[in-house]
């Protein structure tokens, strides 16, 4: 009986903690081919440089990129990449995008701070001064940094590809809080916002509201600038931010492996060789 009372006792303890711990759910992120995917892929040089131009225009209002500086722009295999500069700080596209921006400096004979042009060694600079102001500007949600959003994500460039181009009308019958938008590739537990019919939709809320839309930004190549153009540009733009050596990381292993195959070669021809005649 003593037994029998425990597994019940157990048993009622599940029903009622079982609401406290609902599973998250989320639809499965869009499948998108990448150029960089893969063993052999790479940056395609002009989608990354449509897609800076996305994050400059659009995302760097909201988001800092705190791990980049400008002059890796011009670095090998980097959106603005030119065989002119070996050196990165020398590129002229890139000197002339971080004269754009300004930063915040010392003034040397005052030590006040001061703001002057960017030079192609500084960080991207933050949009907000600190997290309280980012969060009063945003209705409390604290926009994240993008410098490795698609390293920082499971299934990176996909989901971030996803919930830019996710948003979709409110199912109904659910209740979206005061500056909040329903996506379905948002992880989230709709169970306490959903009044209507049928099984609980997938997905939840974020508090930024849809980013992009068609023809916000305009391509200097004269790419048609749709929605998903732009999704694509920029979350290819982001990839490349989170790891800018991943080309060269690519070439430096596939020449590794190379060089293990003709040295495993070489190894088996001299052991047959040297010990051919040798009775084992």
């Amino acid at each position: 009986m003593l037994r029998k009372g425990f597994i019940l006792a157990a048993l009622g303890l599940a029903f009622v903690a079982g609401p406290s711990f609902a599973a998250t759910t989320h639809e499965e992120p869009k499948d998108v081919h990448w150029s960089f995917e893969g063993p052999f892929g790479k940056f395609d040089q002009a989608q990354v440089q449509r897609g800076y131009k996305v994050y400059r225009e659009v995302c760097a209002a909201c988001h800092s990129m705190n791990l980049l500086s400008f002059r890796n722009l011009g670095q090998k295999n980097g959106p603005f990449f030119d065989e002119k500069y070996k050196n990165p700080n020398d590129n002229a596209y890139v000197k002339s995008i971080s004269k754009d921006y300004q930063v915040n400096d010392i003034d040397s004979e005052t030590g006040d701070v001061v703001q002057r042009p960017g030079t192609p060694a500084d960080k991207f600079p933050n949009p907000f001064p600190n997290e309280a102001a980012a969060r009063a500007s945003n209705g409390g949600a604290y926009p994240p940094d993008l410098s490795v959003i698609t390293k920082a994500r499971e299934e990176g460039p996909q989901y971030v590809y996803s919930i830019l181009t996710g948003y979709v009308a409110t199912p109904a019958g659910m209740e979206v809080p005061p500056g909040k938008h329903y996506n379905p590739f948002m992880p989230g537990d709709m169970s306490a916002f959903y009044k209507g019919k049928g099984p609980v939709p997938e997905g939840g809320f974020i508090a930024m509201p849809p980013p992009l839309e068609a023809g916000k930004v305009t391509f200097d190549d004269g790419t048609k600038s749709t929605l998903d153009q732009q999704a694509k540009d920029v979350v290819a733009f982001l990839a490349w931010a989170s790891e800018p050596k991943q080309t060269e990381r690519k070439q430096f292993g596939l020449a590794a492996m190379i060089y293990l195959l003709i040295f495993s070669g070489l190894l088996f021809v001299s052991y047959r060789r040297i010990w051919k005649n040798v009775g084992h």
